[in-house]
């Protein structure tokens, strides 16, 4: 779907100031995205706009899930990575961090934990790990699904050949997330070192896809060197992957990254682009993700109500959380944390949403 981008050129050439409806709409009747409005709600500093738009993502989250907000234990596996993403604080030139890396038996105890309390979706993910290669991973599967049949494995564990993610998907994976973090080459080549390139992210995803799993990409909002433009074209290339799960969050700098003294995502900016995903995708599912907690205490409810509908606590050793740092200042305690699961229910009520232990597919 290259449509878009004559769209987005014209827009920035002629300086065009949109002049949407009372009732503004995102997507044409034949599935194209309206770039123009896409663009001026971006922008927009207007209230009531801002507040039509989610209460229209909500409405949509809503018909196709109801109230529901579906909870999956996470388990941070390892953070080794042999790649030097300029925003992440695991990248491989951070001396300033404690490595770690959970055994079987330690993953299993926290699929323990998980179950004991509710959960039927465990997410395991971590760096690009060298040490743990496929068939560990693959190991990894079976013995969570032998033991936990009834539950829904997600890993993310980074780009990978279709032969490895065909491994892991016959041992019994279901999902697989894999952030896309920018749909622009530029950028990606501003964000990433040169071995990374962002047609081999995009082919894996669509791999992904074509094996059968439930794909899962998203991105940074506020990024470094991220534009307008460019928050389109991630729009319009997950209109065009159709994945079944989609994370967005703010940008937050670490300090020991090369983009350590860059500022943070908004918040605001984060929940627009959020509420048009929703739009967009209607049956995705969207977590209301830790770094919007991480920088608004209350954002995890304003996700919510602009169309979230996942929730994530952190079923971890408590004593390795601290060390699975991407960016500074992570939230890991708290009603993010496993032991708390009864309270982010309570919260989760408190705002008028369902807590849904189920596993939670992809409708």
């Amino acid at each position: 779907m290259e449509y878009w981008k004559g769209a987005v050129k014209y827009l920035k050439k002629k300086n065009l100031e949109p002049d949407p409806s009372k009732n503004i709409q995102f997507v044409n009747n034949d599935g194209t995205l309206r770039i123009r409005d896409i663009l001026h709600i971006l922008k927009s500093d207007n209230p009531d706009e801002i507040e039509s738009l989610y209460k229209q993502a909500r409405d949509v989250c809503d018909e196709n899930y109801g109230r529901s907000i579906y909870f999956r234990g996470l388990i941070e596996v390892t953070n080794y990575c042999k790649n030097n993403c300029y925003y992440c604080g695991i990248r491989a030139q951070n001396k300033c961090i404690n490595r770690y890396r959970l055994n079987k038996d330690q993953i299993r105890a926290c699929c323990d934990t998980g179950y004991r309390i509710g959960l039927r979706t465990f997410v395991l993910q971590g760096g690009e790990d060298p040490f743990l290669e496929t068939g560990m991973l693959a190991d990894i599967v079976q013995d969570i699904r032998k033991k936990f049949p009834d539950c829904a494995i997600t890993l993310s564990f980074g780009e990978k050949t279709r032969e490895e993610y065909q491994t892991l998907f016959d041992a019994g994976v279901n999902r697989y997330l894999l952030r896309h973090e920018t749909a622009n080459n530029a950028h990606y080549g501003k964000l990433h070192p040169d071995q990374m390139s962002l047609s081999n992210r995009k082919k894996c995803l669509y791999i992904l896809k074509e094996i059968g799993f439930q794909t899962g990409a998203g991105l940074m909002v506020g990024s470094p060197y991220q534009t307008w433009e460019m928050l389109i074209e991630d729009l319009c290339f997950l209109k065009e992957l159709e994945p079944q799960m989609v994370g967005i969050g703010p940008f937050i700098p670490h300090k020991d990254t090369p983009f350590g003294n860059f500022k943070s995502g908004s918040v605001s900016l984060t929940l627009k682009m959020l509420a048009l995903c929703r739009i967009i995708l209607p049956k995705a599912l969207i977590p209301a993700t830790t770094a919007l907690g991480s920088v608004d205490p209350s954002g995890r409810e304003k996700a919510f109500g602009a169309g979230a509908n996942v929730v994530m606590p952190n079923l971890s050793p408590l004593e390795i959380r601290k060390d699975y740092s991407l960016y500074d200042n992570k939230l890991y305690t708290g009603d993010e944390a496993g032991e708390y699961v009864a309270s982010l229910a309570d919260r989760i009520e408190r705002a008028g949403y369902i807590p849904d232990f189920s596993r939670g597919d992809h409708s």
